[in-house]
């Protein structure tokens, strides 16, 4: 297919197809810990939406500066912020109340995927295996975490509830470690997640639209996947296609990511991270309702391996948006 592209008054020329030129504001950065990495994934979306011919406004919005929404003339809102209020639906609700079409999940559905605890709740009662977990709060009194710890033994890999981008993310492998990360998170979140370690290959599928992509294989260079691991261009990171996986394995873990997309109600594109186990076992991680759009992104990379560029893949976004 020819993808070159030229703008024509209101329209845009894509392979021998004409689409509309749409006004589009592309929300980035944001509250949440994840704020730079927000910046490079807005950055990039709105270049991709801009190659492609649209109309691109830029905003780095946070809760108390919402004035991105209320310009006129806007079509679509894509929302790249990752992590708190965009993850969680706030900004979605804005949106809505507004009466703007936006990309990705709706707000009840942002606010299960963003809560680790209800994720792995509703995909447990859907049938999907899932690390057991438990929850601990700053108030819990010594008595409590004594007998809930004991329930939960090391290894175990400890978390913010509603976190992102692996930050703060700890896997202690014996009591004190684990003590240790537990106050930090607790002093820092005032509530952590104690989640058991499962030693396996870790595996990510994206969804798009109604559609699984490709399984890709996340090898991290350091301990695990983490911040670092995640964004740093030195980091060593692989990620692999050609994992090796039958296709009866890689059908299964796709149909688990369709699962927990469904099961939560999201729409457009989501990312679910999984374990693969020694034996053969899928363990559902989370869900990740505005994944990535960086150049170690992993929904890109899916999108990719099936033909599915850069630009077209926001773009797609756009219009699944419009649709609605």
């Amino acid at each position: 297919m020819d993808d070159k592209l030229a703008a024509r008054d209101d329209t845009i020329v894509r392979g021998g197809r004409t689409t509309q030129v749409l006004d589009i504001t592309v929300l980035m950065g944001g509250p949440s810990s994840e704020h730079e990495v927000s910046l490079l994934s807005g950055a990039a979306i709105a270049d991709g939406l801009q190659h492609v011919g649209h109309r691109v406004t830029r905003a780095d919005i946070m809760p108390d500066e919402t004035s991105a929404l209320d310009r006129s003339g806007i079509d679509v809102v894509f929302i790249a912020l990752h992590g708190e209020y965009g993850e969680s639906g706030e900004v979605q609700a804005l949106c809505e109340a507004r009466g703007l079409r936006y990309t990705g999940s709706a707000p009840r559905a942002s606010e299960l995927a963003m809560d680790k605890a209800a994720s792995k709740q509703i995909c447990k009662r859907a049938g999907l295996a899932t690390p057991d977990w438990m929850i601990i709060e700053q108030f819990h009194t010594p008595q409590q975490l004594a007998k809930w710890l004991g329930e939960l033994p090391p290894p175990v890999v400890l978390k913010p509830v509603d976190g992102g981008s692996s930050v703060d993310i700890i896997i202690a492998r014996d009591e004190p470690e684990r003590d240790a990360a537990l106050e930090y998170l607790l002093d820092k979140y005032g509530r952590a997640m104690l989640e058991r370690f499962v030693a396996g290959r870790e595996v990510a599928v994206s969804v798009l639209g109604d559609e699984p992509l490709p399984v890709l294989e996340i090898i991290p260079a350091r301990k695990f996947y983490d911040y670092t691991a995640k964004y740093a261009d030195d980091a060593g990171t692989k990620f692999v296609f050609d994992h090796g996986l039958s296709d009866q394995a890689a059908k299964a873990v796709q149909a688990a990511a369709m699962t927990a997309h469904r099961e939560l109600g999201c729409r457009d594109m989501s990312r679910s991270d999984f374990i693969l186990d020694g034996d053969g076992v899928t363990h559902f991680l989370e869900i990740n309702t505005i994944p990535g759009f960086t150049s170690h992104s992993l929904l890109p990379m899916a999108a990719a391996k099936i033909g599915i560029g850069f630009d077209e893949l926001v773009d797609r976004l756009v219009a699944m948006a419009m649709q609605r």
